[in-house]
């Protein structure tokens, strides 16, 4: 028996004691009261955390905030060696993927482009490139902004820009801007860009209807979205043999060319969780976005998709 429970027990004779016993029983049971609704509380925010503030970062359950600052420190991690994961992660031919990325978006001189997740420069010097060799009579200036959240991913892609003479210095027809933004609360107005890029990038996001709408928000009207990512084969036999290269030699061959197991091993599980290419392509549309499509690129390892703000 309790001290507690004694104390409701024990006969007293005096009016003192029992004055004293009676506001010790009141007050004990305010507090086991109080704590009963506090433990009841507590499992209801549990709850509410378990329900809304949770997502995947790969294969694991974590919080959003939490997959952010595991998302950002995969990308810290291989700022320096994103060309080398991406021929890991491709076997080479991403280099092929963006080069038809490109030509399916098709700039022409006097747009405006924002790269997102584009630290390194790819997507964007294909499109300086790409405008270099069209004919430009009107001389018209074309602008691209070049995002990313990571900031380290910027620094690597600012240096490449200088060594390959695509830095703002060496270029005539074409300004181009360096940005650390968040793709989910963009702070570019609405209605700044002519098109949106995004490769490889989207499935790295918390909340991918967030980067949609905000990529609405900030193209003209009549602007494209148009993104490149990692997607889910057509045939059940090459989607197995592509998983068996996936989790069985990427991790492996991240670790033996670049010291790093985990970054890969999220990256190829991060693939495997993105939503499949119907989909992802009602997504889009559900942002807003008309005449949505994609193709597949390499049976469907990759695909492109994109859609028209009009």
């Amino acid at each position: 028996m309790s001290f507690a429970t004694h104390l409701y027990t024990v006969q007293v004779k005096t009016p003192q004691v029992y004055n004293f016993l009676n506001k010790f029983r009141v007050t004990h049971l305010k507090i086991q009261k109080a704590m009963s609704m506090a433990t009841k509380k507590q499992n209801l925010n549990d709850e509410e955390v378990t329900a809304e503030e949770t997502t995947h970062f790969g294969f694991q359950t974590v919080k959003e905030s939490e997959k952010v600052q595991k998302v950002h420190k995969v990308f810290e991690d291989v700022a320096k060696s994103y060309d080398l994961m991406n021929d890991v992660m491709s076997i080479g031919i991403h280099r092929i993927w963006k080069d038809i990325f490109m030509e399916r978006l098709g700039p022409s001189h006097g747009t405006r482009l924002l790269d997102m997740a584009g630290g390194t420069g790819d997507v964007a010097f294909r499109y300086i490139k790409y405008l270099a060799n069209t004919p430009n009579p009107k001389n018209r200036q074309s602008h691209v902004t070049i995002s990313d959240i990571n900031q380290h991913m910027l620094d690597v892609g600012q240096r490449r820009a200088k060594d390959l003479k695509y830095d703002e210095q060496s270029l005539s027809e074409m300004s181009v801007e360096w940005k650390c933004e968040d793709a989910e609360k963009l702070t570019f107005p609405d209605n700044s860009f002519n098109a949106y890029t995004i490769a490889f990038g989207i499935r790295n996001c918390t909340h991918i209807e967030r980067v949609l709408s905000e990529a609405y928000r900030v193209l003209r009207p009549g602007g494209r979205f148009i993104c490149l990512e990692f997607s889910h084969l057509t045939h059940d036999v090459l989607q197995w043999l592509y998983d068996q290269y996936s989790f069985q030699i990427i991790p492996p061959m991240g670790q033996i060319l670049a010291g790093q197991w985990d970054p890969y091993q999220y990256l190829v599980e991060s693939i495997r969780k993105f939503p499949k290419q119907e989909e992802f392509k009602e997504m889009i549309s559900t942002a807003g976005f008309q005449l949505v499509r994609y193709e597949n690129l390499s049976f469907g390892v990759t695909s492109i998709h994109s859609g028209f703000k009009l």
